[in-house]
């Protein structure tokens, strides 16, 4: 009496963390550098604007988002990208991307695609919320590896024909989680350009836009601008999590053509969670905003420095572009997880927890994610620890 489609989904990440390393005593003071949670400040006159509004957790807060703060994300958006949508009709608040990602494969994936079972495509490895969305709808997830070979970014234009002809849907994250890797302009010509000729919706994930060493990362929807591409052919997904230190707050949005964004918008009028009203107040502030987040970006450029003269000389290391992991070679992750903690009391993530099996083997089992979100001193420790343990005089 229960649902066949999801018997198969392995444990989540972090309770399989917890089995592999908790009847172990750790070898040192704990240190987790396991969960992508961000520990800088966040804007302290976020606290003003709680207390300000804090009458409104007495109302039902509007599902679309307030005026004011659909003005404010459409207004980040042309700033950001020069692309300029309707806050009417093409823009959203969430409760953080996860609930927009798995609900806009509800909203926006048909029962069939020409005439057969859909396919949801997704990288491999991978945020885990693609694959059970791609479940939940009765789609077939299709695993792309994103590996050093195809530098870390799923090569979409290699599948078959058969594949792609019953495409609905293609997940894609930008910068990558956990690699780091950006998606360039050529890239996302190369896979707008594919949707275009297949007719399917991209899905791009881009939570991690904000925080990267020089170059902003080209979006989306900036570049399906661009090219002249179906207005409806891109969705994308933002959130003030990594942009503003804010993973409390849930707060984030999404945006597309007005079709998508109708069907989308209709599901959250019977099965979603608007934000309370003193949560909108604040991420109106915050959009609005970018002094805070160019001092968040220059933390994080310091670590990346500090990753690349820590561990440069690691054979397979390859320094993030953006986002704040570390995705880093190894035998086997599941024996170095455990090896450090053992050794050092060191919690990182095996690679094989976000990868899924497929018939070339999972592409995450020779790799540990590390996150680099605690303060310099506490990262360098943690980074020098790693390097001694795992790598030695490397």
């Amino acid at each position: 009496m229960f649902p066949e489609r999801f018997s198969n989904l392995p444990d989540y990440a972090f309770p399989r963390l917890r089995a592999l390393l908790d009847a172990h005593a750790p070898g040192g003071p704990v240190r987790h550098m396991t969960i992508g949670e961000p520990k800088h400040a966040f804007p302290p006159w976020i606290t003003g604007i709680l207390t300000d509004y804090a009458a409104e957790f007495g109302r039902y807060p509007p599902n679309d988002g307030t005026p004011e703060l659909r003005a404010a994300m459409t207004g980040w958006i042309a700033r950001r990208y020069g692309v300029h949508l309707d806050p009417e009709r093409q823009v959203m608040p969430l409760n953080g991307t996860r609930e927009g990602l798995y609900n806009a494969a509800m909203a926006l994936c048909p029962e069939t695609r020409n005439g057969a079972r859909p396919v949801v495509l997704t990288p491999n490895p991978f945020y885990q919320v693609y694959a059970v969305a791609a479940l939940s709808v009765g789609a077939e997830p299709v695993y792309v590896p994103a590996t050093a070979e195809t530098g870390h970014l799923p090569d979409y234009t290699s599948l078959p024909e058969e594949v792609l002809e019953r495409t609905a849907l293609c997940y894609i994250c930008s910068p990558a989680n956990p690699q780091g890797a950006v998606a360039d302009e050529a890239y996302w010509r190369e896979l707008i350009g594919l949707a275009e000729k297949h007719d399917f919706r991209i899905l791009a994930d881009e939570c991690y836009s904000e925080i990267y060493r020089d170059t902003p990362p080209p979006g989306a929807l900036q570049v399906a601008h661009s090219m002249g591409a179906d207005p409806e052919r891109v969705v994308i997904f933002h959130s003030l999590s990594k942009r503003s230190n804010l993973p409390g707050l849930r707060a984030g949005f999404v945006a597309g053509g007005p079709e998508c964004m109708a069907r989308i918008k209709q599901l959250r009028n019977y099965a979603g969670a608007p934000l309370p009203m003193p949560i909108q107040r604040v991420a109106e502030r915050v959009w609005a905003d970018e002094a805070h987040v160019e001092t968040n970006r220059a933390l994080y450029r310091t670590k990346y420095l500090m990753a690349d003269r820590i561990l440069g000389n690691v054979p397979g290391y390859v320094p993030p572009q953006a986002g704040f992991f570390l995705w880093l070679p190894v035998e086997d992750g599941e024996t170095a997880a455990l090896k450090l903690w053992q050794e050092t009391g060191t919690r990182v993530l095996p690679g094989a927890y976000l990868s899924r099996e497929t018939a070339q083997g999972n592409p995450g089992k020779g790799y540990i994610r590390v996150a680099m979100v605690a303060d310099a001193d506490e990262t360098e420790a943690g980074l020098t620890t790693i390097k001694d343990c795992l790598y030695g005089s490397a």
